[in-house]
């Protein structure tokens, strides 16, 4: 089992970070590789909800990332599983107060299968590589801010 886990403190209320995460739309703004996303069934944005996505692969491929929202806890926590590509991932954003700020921490975990099961490291390198692009949303909610 591969886990990969990031936090930050991002310097906006709990409710404005959680609406901006469940908001699939945003996932290209501050996730690299998030090449387009769009809503296949479901309500936005709640439990059940399926994305179909597509995401920059190693190599200059582009793959389907299809997944679906498992949790959906409003200014606390979302989680969901992808359901198409090479790694069957499940991941959650945890949303805690701190003071007028906001904690986010992004966490991954998946098995990988085939392949990937041989390429223990630089899968880790990987999502290790994924979780930490919550720097990146906190430099654009932290922008979004000051505007």
């Amino acid at each position: 089992m591969a886990i990969a886990e990031y936090d930050v403190v991002i310097q906006r209320d709990a409710r404005s970070v959680y609406d901006f995460l469940v908001d699939a739309r945003n996932l290209p703004s501050w996730r690299t590789g998030v090449r387009s996303i769009e809503l296949e069934s479901g309500a936005a944005g709640s439990k059940g909800a399926v994305y179909r996505q597509t995401i920059a692969a190693p190599g200059g491929r582009i793959i389907c990332g299809d997944f679906e929202i498992t949790e959906a806890r409003p200014g606390a926590e979302i989680q969901y599983k992808v359901l198409a590509g090479p790694g069957r991932t499940r991941g959650g954003y945890y949303l805690s107060t701190e003071g007028a700020s906001t904690r986010v921490r992004f966490a991954l975990e998946c098995e990988p299968r085939g392949l990937l099961a041989r390429l223990k490291s630089p899968f880790r390198r990987r999502m290790k590589a994924e979780v930490c692009q919550l720097e990146q949303l906190k430099s654009v909610l932290e922008e979004q801010a000051e505007q």
